[in-house]
């Protein structure tokens, strides 16, 4: 008689139970490895964008903060770099669109002047949500044009559609070569020139200089070809770049007037939000950099960004914006006016303003 086995239906539920787990571990497992594999393939962007294209809080006035980067340009200024104190976060908003952001040539520069208040400017302009900016600055088309503008292009922040990509270098208004190199980048490119009053310019300009090589002559030297006859020399630097008439008509042979838009330095001093209202008039946006972003600081004498939310600090300009001027023999500051004035009238009708320098 044939004798049969039956599998202890205890046995069969727990094989059935156990091939249950093993498939849903392995799934998990794969579900694991697939979220680490695409994950690491993001990882090189999410590297790139932690600091330019990392979202910004805002505080309740509707201004823009986020990580400092510190750099040194040429007026002096601690700037900073695309993620700068005041770099709008933009490039990623409640629809989405972080995917289009992408890094293109400046539509703006503010191209001079050197100790005329540009960094002000920039760092003012930076409060926009519609202006991404670079921080340093970059020297394209004055010390680095053989690199060519693919690399000029990586310089940039990334931006959105709509927002304007800017930089500002201020040796570029004093540059031979610079307004037709500009040109051949775009036609169409708006240009920001930040002016003072050329005497004041030159003193804080050699300021800058002294803090840093403290045993050269005196600027009563340096700024006489011949001290006895009272000749000027009209070539040494501070004084050189104070030239705007002849430097202005340098670029009005490449670009129409209109394209360029003149910003009076002592003006960003005693009306910041007047000054960057026409800016921002100039440049197609809506006037959202106002007078409640600003505040006056008497000690340093020019004006200070309101604290960021979350800050205890108000945001200035650095140690080295207010420095107090070397003293100047008045004589000498006389007759550099006197050397100025034909200069300044020239330029008042080419620019079509008078700014009232004495």
């Amino acid at each position: 008689m044939a004798t049969f086995h039956h599998s202890n239906p205890t046995d069969r539920d727990i094989r059935r139970v156990l091939q249950k787990l093993i498939i849903i571990l392995s799934l998990g497992i794969i579900c694991v490895s697939l979220f680490y594999f695409f994950t690491g393939c993001c990882e090189s962007d999410l590297t790139e964008n932690s600091v330019s294209d990392r979202p910004a809080s805002d505080d309740r006035n509707g201004t823009f903060y986020k990580d400092v980067v510190t750099v040194q340009d040429e007026d002096g200024y601690p700037g900073t770099g695309e993620g700068s104190t005041l770099t709008p976060g933009l490039e990623t908003d409640n629809t989405g669109k972080d995917w289009k952001a992408t890094r293109r040539l400046p539509q703006a520069l503010i191209i001079g002047v050197k100790k005329g208040g540009t960094r002000a400017l920039l760092e003012f302009l930076r409060l926009h949500p519609d202006i991404r900016a670079l921080g340093s600055e970059p020297h394209f088309f004055d010390r680095h044009y053989a690199r060519g503008l693919h690399w000029y292009r990586s310089m940039m922040p990334k931006a959105l559609d709509g927002q304007v990509v800017m930089e500002k270098t201020p040796r570029y208004f004093v540059t031979v070569e610079t307004p037709g190199r500009v040109h051949s980048m775009s036609r169409d490119v708006k240009l920001i020139v930040v002016v003072r009053d050329p005497v004041t310019r030159a003193i804080s300009d050699y300021t800058q200089i002294i803090s840093k090589t403290p045993h050269i002559p005196a600027f009563e030297t340096l700024a006489f070809k011949n001290r006895t006859n009272g000749e000027i020399d009209s070539l040494w630097s501070p004084l050189w770049i104070g030239l705007y008439a002849q430097h202005l008509e340098r670029w009005l042979a490449w670009f129409p007037r209109a394209q360029i838009h003149l910003v009076s330095g002592e003006g960003l001093i005693s009306d910041p939000a007047g000054e960057l209202g026409k800016v921002q008039d100039f440049l197609g946006l809506q006037r959202i950099v106002t007078d409640k972003h600003f505040y006056f600081n008497k000690t340093k004498g020019f004006p200070c960004l309101k604290k960021p939310e979350g800050s205890s600090k108000p945001h200035c300009l650095g140690k080295t914006k207010g420095r107090t001027h070397a003293p100047i023999d008045p004589e000498v500051i006389w007759r550099l006016r006197e050397f100025y004035r034909p200069h300044n009238q020239r330029f008042y009708q080419m620019a079509g303003q008078d700014f009232g320098w004495q």
